[in-house]
């Protein structure tokens, strides 16, 4: 009989609790598991998809507080196994593009990961996932 073997999913979001102060796992629904944190409105994590291996979203409201940006950078930095420069830079760049030049939607790429940033009247959101071709 072969051991029972966690969810490389759950393992990741374990990381996340253990590597951040303040983030909390509070429930697994199909692929998406959904963290807690004072910085976010909604912070999650989404398994192995269709389209992509590995996909952090995180929700704040439109005016973004640089707790924010240090959560979103820190968590994808132990997701995606970069230095933590590294992803705060990617994540900020992206968050800061959106505005009245480049409008309320930004997508980009940096350090092989995809960045979408979009924005409503009320929040800002990130979305950073990684190709299942990389």
């Amino acid at each position: 009989v072969s051991p029972a073997r966690a969810d490389r999913c759950d393992d990741t979001a374990k990381q996340l609790a253990e590597a951040i102060d303040g983030i909390k796992v509070n429930f697994k629904a199909a692929n998406i598991i959904y963290l807690t944190h004072p910085a976010a409105q909604e912070f999650s994590l989404g398994c192995k998809g269709d389209q992509y291996a590995v996909e952090l979203y995180a929700k704040t409201d439109r005016k973004i507080k640089p707790e924010f940006f240090n959560l979103v950078g820190s968590a994808a930095a132990v997701i995606f196994t970069l230095p933590k420069d590294d992803a705060v830079t990617g994540t900020s760049r992206c968050l800061k593009r959106m505005g009245l030049l480049r409008g309320d939607k930004v997508n980009m790429r940096y350090k092989r990961l995809d960045m979408e940033c979009t924005r409503t009247k009320k929040d800002t959101a990130i979305v950073v996932r990684r190709g299942l071709d990389q």
